[in-house]
Order: C-alpha cells, then sequence, then structure tokens
C-alpha cells in the first residue's frame, strides 16, 4: 500500500476484465522548450532522465500485467500523449508498443497515436515511427500564422508545420490530425480564420479546435500584462467557433465533439472512449486511469515515478470508487461533449436511475432556451448550446 501526497494511504487499483475494450494512455513528460501557456505535466527533455523515464514505463506497463487477477484484457486503442511524444527514439516507442502487446490483448487494428511538435520530426523520422507501430499522427500546429507562434512560444513556423504534414504523407502515415488554437492574444476573427484556411490547405484528415485558456500562473499571462495585450470579448470567440465549425463543414469535415471534427471514419478511437463512458489505463507521470467505477491518477513526478517503479512500489497517488450518482453525471457530462449526444434510456438502465425524474426540472430551462435537444431517447447540445456547454454540464455536478 503506497502513501499519497499528504502521507494518507493509497490503494493501489486492481483492473477488472471489461467486455468492451480498453484504451492506453501513455505520458511522455517531456519537451524541447515550455510553452508560454501550457499547463500540462511536463518538463524540459533530459536525455539520461529520458531513458530512466522510459525503463520504468515499460516496468510499469509489465507490472499491469503481473498484478491483474483477470486474465489479458482486450484493448483496441494506444495514445502517446504529452509534452512532446515525438522526442523519444522510434526504438523507444517501438519497445512501448511491444510491452503493450505483451501485457494486453491489442488488437491488430489498434489505433496508435503519437502526439507530435512540427520541429522535432522529418520524413525519415517519421517513417521510423511507422515502422514501429504508430498509425496515426496528432500535430500541434496551433496556428499557421507565424506572429501568433512566437506569441504562444512556439518553436516552428507555419512553414515548418506544412512540411511537417507533407513529410508524415511521405512517410507512409494516412491518418493525420492536428490542433489549432483560437482565441489568442489579439486575434481577430479574420486572423482566426487565415489559420482556418491554412488547415484545409494541408488537409488532415482530423481536426482539434480549441479556445487558448489564460492561466493566471503562467508567462503568457504576465506577458500579456506587459505588452497590454486582450483576449477580444466573449462574442467575438463564439463568431470564430461558428465560423470555423461553417468552413469546415462545407470543406466535408464532421463535427463530431465539441471541440473535434473528423473526415467519414476518422474519428478519434481514443478519446471518443472519454466521451463515451468508456475505460481507460494511464501510464506515466500524472497519468490518469478510469474503469469500473474506479479512477485513479499517477504521481506527477517524473522522478518520483521512475523512483517508486525502480523500488517496486505503487505509482498511484490518488485513487477512489465512484458512487453510481457520480459515474452517470460523469457519463452525461461527457456524453453531452459529442454532437450525437447521449442516449439517455441506454444511460438509465446502465446506473438504475430514472434520469428524467432525477435531472428533468434542471434541464428545462435549457430545452426551452434552445441549448438542449431531446430527439426521441436522445439528448443533444445545439450549435449554440456547445458555447455554453459548461453552464448545461454543471446541472451534473
Amino acid at each position: 500500500m503506497a502513501r499519497g501526497p499528504r502521507g494518507q494511504q493509497v490503494v493501489s487499483p486492481e483492473p477488472v476484465a471489461l467486455s468492451s475494450p480498453l484504451g492506453l494512455y501513455v505520458h511522455v513528460p517531456f519537451c524541447s522548450s515550455i510553452c508560454n501557456y501550457c499547463n500540462f505535466n511536463r518538463g524540459l527533455f533530459d536525455e539520461p532522465l529520458k531513458s530512466r523515464y522510459v525503463e520504468a514505463l515499460l516496468g510499469e506497463i509489465s507490472a499491469a500485467g503481473r498484478e491483474s487477477r483477470a486474465q489479458r484484457t482486450d484493448a483496441d486503442t494506444v495514445y502517446f500523449g504529452g509534452g512532446t511524444p515525438s522526442l523519444l527514439e522510434p526504438k523507444e516507442i517501438e519497445a512501448i508498443i511491444g510491452a503493450c502487446r505483451d501485457t494486453f490483448d491489442l488488437s491488430p487494428d489498434a489505433e496508435v497515436t503519437l502526439e507530435a511538435n512540427p520541429e522535432t520530426v522529418d520524413a525519415e523520422r517519421l517513417n521510423d515511427f511507422r515502422h514501429a507501430g504508430v498509425n496515426r499522427l496528432s500535430f500541434g500546429v496551433q496556428s499557421f500564422r507565424d506572429d501568433e507562434l512566437r506569441r504562444l512560444d512556439r518553436r516552428h513556423s507555419a512553414r515548418r508545420a506544412v512540411e511537417a504534414l507533407d513529410a508524415a504523407r511521405t512517410a507512409g502515415l494516412e491518418n493525420l490530425s492536428l490542433d489549432l488554437m483560437m482565441w489568442l492574444p489579439e486575434q481577430t476573427v479574420d486572423q482566426w480564420m487565415a489559420s482556418v484556411d491554412g488547415a484545409l490547405g494541408v488537409a488532415p484528415e482530423h481536426l482539434s479546435l480549441y479556445m487558448l485558456e489564460v492561466y493566471p500562473h503562467l508567462p503568457l499571462k504576465m506577458e500579456m500584462r506587459r505588452q497590454n495585450w486582450n483576449q477580444l470579448p466573449d462574442d467575438t470567440a463564439a463568431e470564430m467557433y461558428e465560423a470555423s465549425m461553417a468552413r469546415f463543414e462545407t470543406a466535408g469535415y464532421e463535427q463530431y465533439e465539441i471541440s473535434n471534427l473528423a473526415r467519414p471514419g476518422r474519428r478519434s478511437r481514443h478519446n471518443l472512449k472519454y466521451w463515451s463512458d468508456g475505460a481507460w489505463l494511464g501510464f506515466g507521470p500524472g497519468a490518469h486511469s478510469t474503469r469500473d467505477g474506479r479512477r485513479w491518477k499517477n504521481v506527477s513526478s517524473t522522478g518520483e515515478y521512475i523512483e517508486r517503479v525502480a523500488a517496486g512500489a505503487a505509482v498511484t497517488s490518488e485513487c477512489r470508487d465512484l458512487s453510481s450518482h457520480e459515474r452517470l453525471g460523469d457519463a452525461l457530462f461527457t456524453g453531452l461533449r459529442l454532437t450525437d449526444g447521449v442516449d439517455i434510456d441506454l444511460l438509465s438502465q446502465r446506473y438504475a436511475t430514472d434520469i428524467w425524474k432525477r435531472y428533468g426540472e434542471h434541464l428545462a430551462p435549457y430545452l426551452e432556451g434552445d441549448l438542449l435537444l431531446k430527439e426521441g431517447g436522445r439528448l443533444r447540445l445545439t450549435r449554440r448550446g456547445m458555447l455554453l456547454a459548461h453552464e448545461v454540464m454543471m446541472v451534473f455536478v
């Protein structure tokens, strides 16, 4: 039994076999530089530390199989997130994927995603990643305007982003996603739409569009004060969102989640587990896991994580069992992010709860205000409702 950050005892979770395949998340906590807006669990790249981390990661994944009371478990996605996973060597990625296959019944057609920054890859390296087992790339582009990239402390240029997408095609990778960020300091609607057009120019299979959240303790907030930069009003952010969704849909993309669009058949299979009441196991420092009503998190410090694995100790820092009410609330909260919404009848049956009896009175104003739609047994947000999603979803908290 491990000790948590304040000395409390933390029970190491015991995986239990599920009927639907798991997702496997692998956290890579290294970056070449730290972006001024980033609030993720990451640190500067350190070669010796990275090597020790990979060894520890392989140990944690293998231990997940040894400690399981059940037989090998089905999994059908692996997602390398970070940080900047493309800083790992292809042979290291191959070893981690191999450990996942040795520990879990990873399906032959598993979706294996690697997050990458444009400046960290070229055609040869991407080809090696493909041979290592990666079949989906997610590029952190953020903007196709150099002035905005500089403002965000990104290390690549717009041209380098285009070259990286082209190199991925040359390497034979056919399932590409890219991230774009809107509502940047001083960004206008026209400037944002220039990045939208830049994304259309490289024709990825998948897109994730995010509104910048400025955290008060991070360097970007201080830089905004020094430079007298501001984000334009909320109404402008809403205009950015709606205009870009309309342009991407006209180009043949389907919005399937508040922030995500894809070509037909190219939705992120891994991320859908987060929004569809699925289960996943997270490996690496700070990684989260959710399975069978239990939620846990690994220690955040990379050094402590490595030490715990080496000592054969549990890497879990937080763990708790969710009540049926909490699990239902989470399923509704996350499921409403999807454009398909949630199947009320299915969730009512799964959690033995009359959802309309429990939440109907609180949901009524949003139905009347055209933020929510009830269609048969399904409940979903309207496009306008997606702009106010957090307000609606607080009903389930």
